[in-house]
């Protein structure tokens, strides 16, 4: 193993590509295809079955895997990051991962201290492509995370940070989504990050889904679509391998997989109308690489094996059917709903039986690559059957030029990581999608010369990786910025009654208040705060960020808007609506059912109001 001390400034070097470059010699420039090119095999597979001819069979299985480690420094993390690394996976660093494991794929996240800021992630990812390009035999690394924008992000300030995808739903332009690839992309490259698990491709038709919902771009299938294969376009043109997820479609869920079991109960027939469409529209864009779903769909296969687990839905429909034949990643191997029917072991042979060609964080890597090695070495699994995955994985990284060059540079960041461009660009794609669902009496906007003096109230959900927060601050913040004197009072998601007294109290002295919603529920006492504060008589405005549900449990407000997040570049955008700098422009990309009888649309899809 590499001693953590050693070593410890080489993140920032130029990584060796030697045994790369001597293995695909005259290759190179070949292989380089357009990020949009089929996935079919091309005569420049010959130099590509090269390299995996002279692979050992533990250099093999070790392509399969995208695992997490923890700390900011392939070579010299802190101390607790190594402690979490040898407690976790049995290895000090990054670098010692690659080297025993020799794994082809590593995820960042934020928990793990990976992304502190752009030019240490940049040195990580130097460091990382160093480490593996060094070994015998040495390839680059896949670096992926889960940059979604909205509600999910690994990489925060100063990088740019867009709109979720259903507020990208409600501004329902694809030059808006594709945009939004190419400079998430673009900045994702320059820090040496080229594979994003994004998209989110599920169409999200249950309002009680509680692991999809704002995630999605809406409940339309063909809007969906439209929107899934731009904003595919867009991250492939900047040679970052977009994700479809989460295959055959995660949208029509009641139970989170990460926690539990989820079963979908669409027939066929409707499969095809509903989830599958977004993920023919993936297919046909090109789209680099499809997420598998840990749920149950016993109409595409009646075995009770999760999809990331069953070979009818990978192989016979996505393969089949479907005729991908990219590069599919599970979703992670340490979620409740993939490890509830079979061991930490048994998994990752079952979901390279089915089709899988990359196995994303298992609990255990150690249990998991020997558990493939050893279901090879018994005869369960073939070695042509782990070259097929292995030749996908290569072509990828063919397409996205690692082969001539994995690294990245300083400069590289600065020149493209949240440039004033950039954010200028999220901050005109978030204005048009703001939703303005009710404007009674008009309302909106408000005027900073009759009501100066603005109340802030509300929830203060936890900041999405990388904002500012808390949401009351950055509305009051941004409100402040527009000409009026703003106060922000935190509520919380579950205001008590001595809370909403002083919410009461502070909103006598404003002449008017903003409040965020957070998930409103029908017991829930942010609706006895709406309440509370509409009785002052003073004029109050709802602002939903997350789900724009939350109107229906508020009949009595005058204004309500949805933002869908409660990320910075969204909430800057609700606030310019209020005062009148933008018009609303969004709509909305799911029905809002009544909140007394569900069967009932509330507001429709496409419904949004204007001034």
């Amino acid at each position: 193993m590499h001693d953590s001390s050693t070593g410890s400034t080489g993140n920032t070097a130029r990584p060796s590509r030697r045994t790369v470059l001597t293995a695909t010699a005259g290759l190179t420039a070949a292989l380089t295809v357009p990020a949009t090119a089929a996935h079919a095999a091309t005569p420049d597979d010959r130099g590509l079955r090269a390299l995996v001819s002279r692979m050992t069979l533990e250099e093999k299985v070790g392509q399969l895997f995208v695992m997490r480690v923890y700390g900011h420094s392939a070579t010299a993390p802190d101390q607790a990051d190594i402690d979490a690394n040898l407690k976790e996976i049995g290895v000090r660093t990054a670098a010692e991962l690659i080297e025993k494991y020799r794994v082809g794929g590593i995820i960042y996240f934020t928990w793990a201290h990976n992304a502190r800021d752009p030019h240490q992630i940049a040195e990580l990812s130097n460091g990382i492509q160093k480490a593996s390009l060094e070994q015998p035999r040495g390839l680059p690394v896949l670096i992926a995370t889960d940059q979604e924008h909205g509600i999910v992000c690994r990489v925060g300030k100063p990088a740019t940070l867009f709109p979720g995808a259903m507020a990208i739903g409600a501004g329902r332009s694809r030059s808006d989504a594709r945009a939004l690839g190419r400079i998430s992309g673009a900045e994702l490259r320059a820090m040496g990050i080229n594979q994003d698990y994004s998209p989110d491709a599920d169409v999200n038709v249950n309002p009680a889904n509680p692991v999809i919902g704002v995630r999605s771009f809406g409940a339309d299938p063909e809007a969906v679509a439209g929107l899934v294969a731009a904003e595919v376009s867009g991250y492939q043109a900047s040679r970052v391998a977009a994700t479809a997820k989460h295959f055959p479609g995660h949208g029509d869920t009641a139970v989170d997989s990460h926690t539990g079991f989820p079963v979908i109960t669409h027939s066929r027939e409707l499969w095809e109308k509903l989830d599958a469409v977004p993920f023919r529209a993936a297919v046909a864009a090109g789209i680099d690489s499809i997420m598998t779903a840990h749920i149950q769909f016993p109409a595409l296969d009646d075995s009770g094996d999760p999809a990331t687990l069953s070979r009818p839905i990978l192989t016979g429909i996505l393969r089949g059917e479907l005729g991908y034949d990219g590069v599919v990643v599970t979703d992670s191997l340490g979620m409740e709903g993939v490890r509830t029917k079979y061991g930490d072991d048994r998994v990752p042979v079952l979901a390279l039986k089915a089709g899988v060609d990359q196995l994303l964080n298992p609990p255990s890597v150690d249990v998991a690559w020997h558990a493939v090695l050893e279901a090879v070495r018994g005869g369960e699994l073939t070695e042509a059957r782990l070259d097929e995955s292995i030749l996908r994985i290569l072509r990828l990284k063919a397409r996205l030029g690692l082969l001539d060059r994995a690294h990245v540079t300083r400069s590289g960041v600065d020149r493209t990581v949240g440039t004033r461009a950039h954010l200028a660009a999220a901050d005109r794609i978030a204005e048009r999608t703001t939703t303005l669902l009710v404007n009674e009496d008009g309302l909106l906007p408000l005027d900073r010369r009759t009501r100066p003096r603005i109340l802030v109230v509300g929830a203060d959900p936890a900041s999405p990786s990388g904002t500012t927060g808390p949401p009351t601050g950055v509305l009051a913040g941004a409100l402040t910025e527009l000409g009026f004197t703003a106060t922000a009072l935190s509520t919380g998601t579950a205001p008590s009654a001595t809370v909403i007294d002083q919410a009461v109290a502070a909103a006598r002295d404003a002449d008017a208040v903003v409040v965020g919603t957070y998930n409103v529920t029908a017991g829930s006492t942010q609706r006895t705060l709406v309440e509370r504060l509409l009785a002052t008589g003073r004029p109050v405005v709802a602002v939903a960020v997350r789900n724009p549900y939350d109107v229906a449990q508020l009949p009595s407000v005058k204004a309500c808007l949805a933002a869908y997040s409660w990320t910075d570049v969204e909430l800057r955008a609700a606030a310019r609506v209020i005062a009148g700098r933008v018009a609303p422009r969004g709509r909305l990309p799911v029905p809002v059912q009544r909140a007394d009888d569900p069967a009932q649309v509330l507001y429709p899809v496409g419904h949004g109001l204007t001034y």
